[in-house]
């Protein structure tokens, strides 16, 4: 299998996963397969309350992100990288759903408000920035960035945080 449609794979099921769960906590939960650029999810309840859903999968303990400027403002002082200004959600009520895919079928899910997700990943990143001086160590001017599993522990299974976000 090319990594690329494993990635796909992984993303799919992750995005059905959710949406099932989501379906059976009495949600409708409609699937936008990667087509809308913020969100996987749209899940609405029976008056027509309803919340954005971005889902993340992944089948290790980690959840990687190509480019940390879409959370924060990075500037550049030589190689030395500086976290600005956090940037704002991109949509309204924008939940996350991180998603453990198990092969034996026993998945985990992490569910938090965007900007929690967001207030997390620029934390690790400036903690991260700080054990090296500021700068990266391997590539200076990457902007790659990582959450970990454990770091998500408090979250999992929070699905009635999508349910207090209908609006």
């Amino acid at each position: 299998m090319t990594t690329g449609r494993n990635n796909k794979l992984v993303g799919a099921t992750g995005e059905y996963l959710v949406a099932a769960e989501l379906s059976r906590r009495g949600l409708i939960a409609t699937t936008f397969t990667g087509n809308i650029p913020h969100y996987d999810i749209i899940a609405s309840d029976e008056t027509g309350r309803h919340v954005s859903v971005q889902v993340k999968a992944s089948r290790g303990p980690s959840w990687q992100f190509g480019n940390i400027s879409l959370y924060c403002d990075i500037t550049f002082d030589g190689k030395k990288q500086i976290v600005g200004e956090k940037k704002p959600c991109p949509a309204r009520r924008l939940m996350m759903v991180f998603a453990r895919i198990d092969e034996g079928g026993n998945d985990h899910f992490y569910v938090l408000p965007w900007v929690g997700f967001r207030n997390m990943l620029v934390a690790h990143h400036e903690a991260y920035l700080a054990k090296h001086n500021g700068i990266r160590p391997k590539k200076w001017d990457s902007l790659h960035s990582a959450i970990l599993e454990k770091d998500l522990a408090a979250f999992q299974d929070r699905w009635e945080t999508i349910e207090k976000n209908l609006k």
